[in-house]
């Protein structure tokens, strides 16, 4: 079975590059002359002198026509091969020409490279460390050199398979380390120091340039397209992520970019990429607290910003000899999707999240529990996190219309439809033991998390709280208390939460209150109140020891004290009924 599992993946691989080559092909049939236009374009483009001296210092093609300021499709062409610039260059008259190749991998006459020269460390571009030759080292520290960017893209495409994904379009993001920019500052004052009176350096490479993560992306997008069989969206919430992470400098060209800002030492993390990606650390890989993003947009600004500052020492000239290229680290997820409703608890032993002390459970189960866990697996996804709109302690019952909450899937595979949220619902209030029922469920956006959020701070809560007193109930008491609207009490933090809370005093709102009578008690009644939202409703009963003020207990002048409560409404304007 596990020899035919071999297969059957070995199988899907053939048929995956078989198909990108022919979509390759395809491509070449139908718009070869496209092709040919944009390279012979971009060829026109370049200067002889500076080819030949990027050439020189093991810069590869891609990141040659990058700093000659080619923009576009050149870089989304099948592949790019030393030979498109023989006629800038002239005909190799030695094998050393052939050692810089770019995008698109070796030439066809490197076919004929020995088995022995295949296994011998690739030449690695100085500038792009192999990102845009398609080198690198996977996840098991083995060296990997694809020919071309559909080789790759064959690769990416069958982890996104293996993973599971429902999705209709896709996000290519793609994260490089920030000495790639660095490398490239170096070269360009290199080359303005050398070239920078000269017309063509003046015309070709003063231009605005494209960064190597977006040629990567480039020459990746159409092969990804034709594999998956969708298009590619910035706004997708699927997304596919490659991560690529440089092993330590020595240091001679390390934290070039702030350095040339003032020489100023940059704080670098001990954290990889990869404990994120991967929750493992691979061993001397280089992270930065500086993002790509920034890295970027100081390179992709035209040359005429380079500072005058060739001879400063915070740049060392030639760059070290690469002898690795960068880790990858490939990823597929799903944005978060939030599943949204409102709860009902009928229990006074639930908690609303999961509570353990000292590896005992607190309460028979947990709200969170009970709808989280029977969402999750309806959607494929990793893992789940509850949020709700405030909460009730473990012996209240939140009854009502019920209190709004959102669930949030991390990294879905699947996306619920209608039918099968409504599925959900009916589940989960047809469990056997009814400690909670849900209701309104529905997919939502971030907008729903916004509305939650802001509807959480401006609420307005009611309550019904049976209440003792260690007299009797007299008329003038219920006046008393119907009498009190919009009242405005006191609360420091309420000794029983004093451990976890900070010791503040807060003023809070009693909208209403009225009380009703319990037959055949004197003693004993509900209390019925509206209260602003964080008030401590449990305190405003007997006082917390003066710590409250007014209470209940104050305003009547004797004794009280609360023996259940019952959350009876939340108002707010989500997850309602339509």
């Amino acid at each position: 079975m596990h020899h035919e599992t071999e297969d059957a993946h070995a199988s899907n691989g053939h048929e995956a590059v078989a198909k990108v080559s022919s979509a390759a092909e395809d491509r070449r049939m139908i718009a070869g002359e496209d092709d040919m236009r944009i390279l012979n374009d971009a060829v026109s483009k370049v200067s002889p002198h500076a080819v030949k001296d990027l050439l020189s210092l093991g810069i590869c093609i891609g990141c040659i026509f990058r700093l000659s300021g080619v923009r576009g499709h050149i870089f989304s062409c099948p592949s790019l091969l030393l030979s498109i610039l023989h006629p800038v260059i002239g005909e190799p008259t030695d094998s050393s020409t052939h050692r810089y190749t770019g995008i698109g991998g070796n030439e066809d006459s490197g076919a004929a490279h020995s088995s022995q020269e295949s296994e011998c460390e690739p030449v690695i571009c100085s500038i792009c460390l192999g990102v845009l030759q398609f080198t690198y080292f996977d996840d098991k520290k083995m060296l990997v050199k694809k020919d071309s960017a559909d080789e790759l893209a064959v690769s990416i495409a069958n982890l996104v398979k293996k993973e599971g994904h429902e999705f209709d379009n896709f996000s290519l993001e793609v994260s490089i380390p920030p000495v790639i920019a660095e490398n490239e500052h170096v070269v360009l004052l290199y080359m303005k120091k050398k070239y920078g009176s000269e017309l063509w350096f003046q015309e070709k490479f003063l231009s605005e340039r494209i960064s190597a993560k977006d040629a990567l992306k480039l020459s990746l997008c159409n092969p990804l397209e034709k594999l998956l069989d969708v298009k590619s969206s910035g706004s997708s919430t699927f997304r596919i992520r490659l991560t690529y992470a440089q092993p330590r400098a020595s240091g001679k060209n390390q934290n070039i970019t702030e350095r040339s800002q003032g020489c100023k030492r940059r704080r670098t993390g001990t954290e990889n990429i990869f404990s994120t990606v991967h929750g493992s650390v691979v061993d001397g890989i280089e992270c930065s607290d500086i993002s790509t993003s920034e890295a970027d947009a100081g390179i992709r600004k035209p040359s005429d910003g380079l500072q005058d500052n060739e001879n400063s020492d915070c740049f060392k000239f030639p760059l070290e000899k690469v002898n690795q290229p960068c880790h990858l680290a490939f990823l597929c997820y799903r944005t978060h999707i939030y599943i949204g409703g409102r709860y009902l608890k009928y229990s006074r032993n639930v908690s609303q999240t999961r509570w353990i002390i000292d590896d005992e459970r607190m309460g028979e189960a947990s709200v969170e529990e009970i709808i989280g866990g029977n969402i999750l697996p309806m959607c494929l996804g990793d893992n789940y996190k509850f949020h709700a709109a405030g909460r009730e302690d473990i012996n209240v019952r939140m009854l009502g219309s019920g209190r709004p909450f959102l669930v949030e899937i991390q990294n879905s595979r699947h996306v619920p439809s209608e039918a099968l949220i409504k599925e959900i619902e009916v589940k989960i209030n047809n469990l056997e033991n009814k400690l909670v029922r849900v209701k309104n469920l529905k997919l939502v956006d971030s907008h729903g998390w916004s509305l939650m959020q802001e509807g959480e701070e401006e609420k307005q809560k009611q309550y019904a709280a049976l209440v003792w007193i260690d007299r009797p109930l007299k008329d003038e008491d219920m006046q008393a208390i119907s009498s009190l609207k919009d009242k405005k009490i006191l609360q420091r933090t309420p000794i029983r939460v004093l451990h976890r809370r900070s010791p503040l005093e807060r003023e809070k709102i009693i909208h209403w209150m009225k009380i009703e009578k319990i037959a055949g008690s004197s003693q004993y009644f509900l209390l019925h109140l509206c209260t602003q939202a964080g008030t401590y409703i449990k305190e405003f009963v007997h006082g917390d020891l003066g710590r409250t003020h007014p209470s209940v207990g104050s305003i009547l002048g004797c004794r009280a004290e609360i023996l259940q409560l019952d959350v009876t409404e939340v108002k707010m304007d989500c997850f309602l009924d339509e």
